[in-house]
């Protein structure tokens, strides 16, 4: 099985006073499946990680990325195309998540690891009845 990783599960994998920290931390450590990232999370968790003025979790970040089973996913010109129906159908939704949801459906990615139930619980993939939310 693939899964692909919102920002959320990553901040609270290296935010220890993180609400989700502990839930996200075993989740992905008892994860032995295939991950995607996809690359507009990565400046989001940098600006979140940035914010907090924590370099030793930017390099842990850059680290846990260099994992084997941890595939970094671009933004393709049918996810953009797509994001533009996403963004005019759910506008709270945002460009970060409209990548996610676009990149999901592009590889038939049905399960996402998020702490952000409001956006991906209303959001109706095309290629599933809707989203398998973990951890």
């Amino acid at each position: 099985m693939t899964v692909l990783v919102d920002t959320g599960v990553l901040f609270a994998l290296f935010d220890s006073e993180d609400a989700w920290h502990r839930r996200s931390a075993q989740w992905l450590q008892n994860f032995d499946d295939d991950l995607v990232v996809p690359s507009p999370v990565l400046g989001e968790i940098g600006h979140f990680l940035e914010r907090d003025g924590d370099a030793r979790s930017l390099v842990g970040l850059a680290d846990w990325l260099l994992q084997h089973r941890v595939r970094l996913e671009n933004v393709a010109a049918q996810d953009l195309r797509r994001m533009t129906v996403l963004l005019s159908k759910y506008p709270g939704l945002g460009f970060v998540d409209s990548a996610i949801v676009a990149i999901a459906e592009r590889l038939f990615i049905d399960t996402i690891a998020t702490t952000d139930r409001r956006h991906f619980t209303q959001v109706r993939p095309s290629h599933a009845e809707r989203f398998e939310l973990v951890p």
